[in-house]
C-alpha cells in the first residue's frame, strides 16, 4: 500500500513541477533517510502525503538556493522537516559547515519557516517517538474548523483531541464534556464511524483513541479549495 502510494505521490511531484533543478532532483529519487521516515514514521501515522512536498526549493534572505528534505505547507504555515544523520550533522562536521547550518536556520526562521529536525537514529530507533512528533506538529497546526455535520458535543470531542496531541480515554473525554463515561463511549463510537477519531490502543473496556490526522488533513483540503472558489467569484 506504501508503494502505491508513495510513486503516485511522486509521480504528481514530478508533473506538476515546472522548476527543472526540482524536477530533475526529483527523478533522481529521494535519500534512504528520507524514505525510512516516509515508510516507518509518516505513512503509518498520516495514512497519506497530503501537504507534504519532497526536495522543497526555497531562497533564504541572502538569495541562496537550498531543498528541505520535506516542506510541510499548511495553509499559512511553513513547516522544513529535515532529516539528519549523525555523521553528516556532528561528528563530521566542520566549522565552515556548521556556520552554513546555524545560518541557514537563522534565515529560514525570519523567513517565517518551522525547523523540525528528526535525527535518523531516532527514526530507527525511537519510531513511536517519530509518530508522536508528527501527530503533535499537524495537530498544531491543522484547521480549528470542524465538519459542520457533527453535533457540538462531537464538534467539542475532535478539538479536544486536537488540543491533546497524544491517546486520550472515554474517562478522560467524560470529564472534559461533564457527561457520563457511557455517553463519552457513544461520542466516540460515533466519532470513530465518522472516521475523525482512530483507537490506537487497549480492548474495548479499556481503549484510547486519537485525531485521525489523515481525515483532518483532507478535511483541511476540501475547506480550502471551497474559500478559493467562493473568493474567485
Amino acid at each position: 500500500m506504501f508503494n502505491q502510494a508513495f510513486e503516485e505521490w511522486m509521480q504528481k511531484q514530478i508533473n506538476e513541477e515546472t522548476n527543472h533543478r526540482r524536477r530533475e532532483l526529483l527523478e533522481k529519487g529521494l535519500s534512504h533517510g528520507t524514505m525510512e521516515l516516509l515508510r516507518k514514521i509518516w505513512y503509518p501515522t498520516v495514512g497519506n502525503f497530503d501537504h507534504l512536498y519532497p526536495k522543497w526549493e526555497v531562497r533564504d534572505l541572502q538569495l541562496g538556493v537550498r531543498y528541505h528534505d520535506l516542506a510541510l505547507l499548511l495553509a499559512d504555515v511553513k513547516v522544513d522537516i529535515e532529516i539528519q544523520d549523525y555523521r553528516s550533522h556532528a561528528r563530521d562536521l566542520d566549522t565552515r559547515r556548521f556556520k552554513d547550518l546555524c545560518r541557514r536556520q537563522s534565515l529560514l526562521t525570519l523567513d517565517d519557516w518551522i525547523y523540525l529536525p528528526i535525527a535518523y537514529l531516532s527514526i530507527q530507533e525511537e519510531p513511536e517517538f517519530c509518530k508522536q512528533l508528527i501527530l503533535s506538529i499537524l495537530g498544531k497546526f491543522i484547521s480549528t474548523d470542524v465538519d459542520a455535520g457533527l453535533d457540538w458535543l462531537e464538534a467539542e470531542t475532535v478539538r479536544f483531541a486536537r488540543r491533546l496531541l497524544q491517546p486520550f480515554t472515554p474517562a478522560e473525554l467524560a470529564k472534559h464534556l461533564r457527561v457520563s463515561d457511557r455517553y463519552a463511549r457513544q461520542i466516540l463510537h460515533r466519532l470513530v464511524d465518522k472516521q475523525h477519531l482512530v483507537v490506537v490502543g487497549g480492548n474495548i473496556r479499556f481503549r484510547t483513541y486519537q485525531l485521525n490526522v489523515g481525515n483532518a488533513l483532507r478535511f483541511d483540503v476540501m475547506r480550502e479549495n471551497t474559500r478559493m472558489r467562493i473568493n474567485a467569484r
